[in-house]
């Protein structure tokens, strides 16, 4: 690592990992169909189905390959931004809500978008530049004096008291185990739901892109004369800074999200075209676009409040076991189930 920073410099090399982890994560996430929106509908449904199997193999490879990896040596998450810094229940709570009727609305979080976006989806392309332009707004522009007001509500310190395995006093080794019974187990329910091993073997890997970022930032880390902040896939902020930069200066800005966010497009993009479903999808009929806009606007300031979108801080907040990040994914959830019964219910 020493040698490859003394020729490509730290930047080149934080875009290089984020382009990398993107295009595994985003060619098994196309593969998989990964989608939490999709598995909070078959809940609401009243049934535990192939996608809800899907998101439980993701988050909880992600999670045992983590906490592995920290309990082994080779990994410290300690100072991540999602353990370090002072976090919000309050924004972890209400965005939470918001973000997750929000996808219900929009038809998918921020990482399917942009995914289904690879493939030629111009509803997703739409919803997905609302969301990237709220979300702005929400960090530094009209909307941050709200955004700042409701993180203020309750927020804790950085620290022991975001770690959950700290909070419960769980040794890290009860962690991993605990989470390989986890994961043993959807295993054998996603079999059970007629996953097919290409299926399996995929949603696996979007787990696994998620350590792999916080592995190679890490490795960086320990290298650099620098400071790099370890950090692994989440969409709202990476996607507003890429957004941002094509915008308001003449060459892209090096580092882990303008390397994530197009690395994703690229890998989704791939598999699309292999399988031949790459092709223009419009906003139909039956398809309100103020009905996806509204959900695109509800997701861009929720992911800002809560920390991140259902994989920043569902699957990569929730693999460090950052507390903020638990509680936003769990009312992501009720936000999501909530509003997906309420859907129906009205037809």
């Amino acid at each position: 690592m020493e040698a490859l920073i003394d020729r490509f410099g730290e930047p080149t090399l934080l875009l290089l990992i984020g382009l990398i982890t993107g295009v595994v994560f985003g060619a098994a996430a196309y593969q998989s169909r990964f989608c939490l929106r999709a598995a909070t509908s078959e809940v609401a449904q009243g049934t535990a189905g192939p996608k809800l199997a899907i998101w439980l193999i993701t988050f909880l490879t992600a999670l045992f390959a983590v906490q592995l990896s920290v309990l082994a040596g080779i990994l410290y998450v300690g100072d991540s931004r999602q353990l370090a810094s002072v976090g919000s229940l309050s924004g972890a709570i209400i965005g939470g809500i918001m973000f997750g009727v929000g996808m219900i609305l929009a038809r998918g979080c921020a990482s399917r978008l942009l995914v289904l976006s690879a493939s030629g989806n111009l509803r997703a392309i739409v919803t997905g530049l609302v969301l990237t332009l709220t979300a702005q707004a929400t960090l530094r522009g009209t909307l941050s004096p709200a955004r700042e007001y409701l993180v203020a509500l309750w927020t804790l310190p950085g620290g022991d008291i975001r770690d959950l395995s700290a909070l419960l006093s769980l040794p890290r080794g009860g962690v991993v185990a605990l989470a390989g019974v986890a994961l043993v187990a959807a295993l054998v329910f996603g079999s059970r739901r007629r996953l097919t091993p290409s299926e399996i073997a995929s949603s696996a890997v979007v787990g696994v892109a998620v350590w792999m970022g916080w592995w190679l930032t890490y490795l960086l880390a320990q290298s650099s004369f620098e400071v790099v902040n370890i950090q692994s896939v989440t969409f709202t902020g990476p996607s507003t800074d890429t957004l941002m930069a094509l915008i308001n200066t003449p060459t892209l800005v090096r580092n882990f999200g303008t390397g994530l966010v197009p690395g994703v497009f690229v890998g989704a993009l791939v598999v699309a075209l292999l399988k031949g479903e790459a092709r223009i999808q419009r906003f139909e009929p039956d398809t309100r676009m103020e009905r996806y806009l509204l959900g695109g606007v509800l997701m861009g300031f929720g992911a800002m409040l809560a920390g991140g979108c259902a994989v920043g801080a569902g699957v990569t907040g929730g693999s460090v076991l950052s507390l903020t990040a638990w509680v936003a994914v769990f009312f992501m959830w009720v936000g999501a189930v909530s509003t997906q019964k309420a859907l129906k219910d009205k037809a």
